[in-house]
């Protein structure tokens, strides 16, 4: 019996390891092996536990979904609830598609481990497993499989897409420097419209430790015409550098965007390296991408030259 163990064991090690690797394919991560092979050793030890009869308690639907997502815990960790949830998707339409889906759901529906020995025939070179199931549960467990698949697939090629799309970004303003990854957008056409010079948007939080609170207040909430109508309330290093740049927001009228004239923008992107003066930071007070993947916008006439 031990060896049976050990096999069921190593097998399920594989299948639960393959299974988190092609998740962070889909993902577009990249996988620790340590940590995917810790969170494999979770499931495989699981599964083995199925053979013993006195922890049937463990094979409730709550209990399995729990593993899973220990499993993924560990793998990925947990960076916010959005990118979490991607991850569980994408563990179960591999799990349903390429660790095959009836397998998967319908051990997910057995009620404890008599289910489980009665599927199960112990032959002379190995184990076979019986499975038990009806035409429609095959044909709609792998619908629901491969519809899950082509939505993850989907949302890995725009990921991709964006990536694409990515370069780093240096700031420098004064003795302040600062830098963070940005995301080239064709679609931004902000200008002054008294200078036309390009304005770049960046999170107002990156700049947090040179902003007074009153100023980082006022661009939250979107009072930004306030703060520079009272000027002088609240000193700030970069009154100088000041500019307040109209803009259309979405289903609204003309909004205000608090931006600051910097010493000159570095932008780096596939080996090419473009440096420009003649640029405006407009600071925006929330997050521009709920996973923090870019924290700043850059205007497409900032890197043209890199594609010329």
């Amino acid at each position: 019996m031990a060896v049976y163990v050990d096999v069921l064991f190593l097998r399920e090690l594989l299948v639960d390891g393959s299974m988190l690797l092609l998740t962070a394919w889909i993902r577009g991560v990249k996988a620790r092996p340590v940590r995917v092979l810790a969170a494999a050793s979770i499931g495989a030890a699981y599964v083995v536990l199925m053979l013993f009869p006195p922890l049937s308690f463990l094979y409730t639907i709550a209990i399995k979904a729990g593993i899973s997502l220990a499993m993924l815990y560990v793998a990925f960790g947990f960076r916010d609830t959005r990118s979490f949830l991607r991850f569980i998707g994408a563990f179960y339409a591999v799990n349903f598609v390429a660790a095959g889906a009836v397998l998967g759901v319908h051990y997910m529906l057995m009620s404890g481990s008599d289910e489980v020995w009665r599927t199960m025939r112990f032959l002379q070179d190995g184990m076979a497993v019986e499975l038990q199931t009806s035409l429609w549960f095959v044909v709609s467990v792998t619908a629901i499989g491969l519809y899950l698949m082509r939505s993850v697939v989907a949302g890995r090629r725009q990921k991709e897409l964006v990536l694409s799309h990515l370069a780093e970004v240096t700031v420098r303003i004064g003795e302040s420097e600062h830098r963070c990854t940005g995301l080239v957008d064709t679609g931004n056409q902000l200008y002054d419209p008294l200078s036309r010079t390009p304005v770049m948007v960046m999170e107002a939080s990156l700049w947090e430790d040179e902003i007074p609170p009153g100023w980082m207040k006022g661009i939250r909430d979107g009072q930004v015409d306030r703060l520079v109508a009272e000027l002088g309330e609240e000193e700030f290093k970069w009154q100088d550098r000041i500019r307040l740049v109209p803009y259309r927001g979405i289903n609204k009228g003309t909004q205000f965007m608090l931006a600051l004239k910097p010493d000159g923008v570095v932008i780096e992107r596939e080996g090419s390296r473009s440096e420009s003066s003649k640029v405006l930071i407009g600071l925006d007070g929330g997050r521009l991408v709920a996973d923090g993947s870019y924290r700043a916008i850059i205007h497409p006439s900032l890197v043209e030259s890199q594609a010329g």
